[in-house]
């Protein structure tokens, strides 16, 4: 449940993004996820997968890069940038 949730938030600030820039989609996102968040970066790519589904980010690449443990946000994902295609 807890993946479900952050990635839930994500896909609502991609939305949010693509909408206030004028964008017809999100081509690519760049994540930071931290060892804390209960997901490998892998399994992070399988439940955006999911989560995107029927979204405008549905389909976009996701490069994914940990946090090291140390960090505040070990706990946290983290969206570093997004790539869009505009109208």
């Amino acid at each position: 449940m807890h993946e479900r949730a952050l990635l839930a938030d994500l896909v609502r600030e991609l939305e949010s993004v693509a909408a206030e820039e004028g964008a017809s989609r999100v081509r690519a996102v760049t994540v930071r996820v931290g060892p804390l968040s209960h997901m490998t970066p892998e399994h992070f790519v399988e439940h955006f997968v999911d989560a995107t589904r029927g979204t405008v980010a549905e389909g976009a690449r996701c490069d994914v890069q940990p946090i090291d443990t140390h960090d505040p946000l070990a706990q946290s994902i983290v969206l570093e940038s997004v790539e869009l295609e505009l109208r």
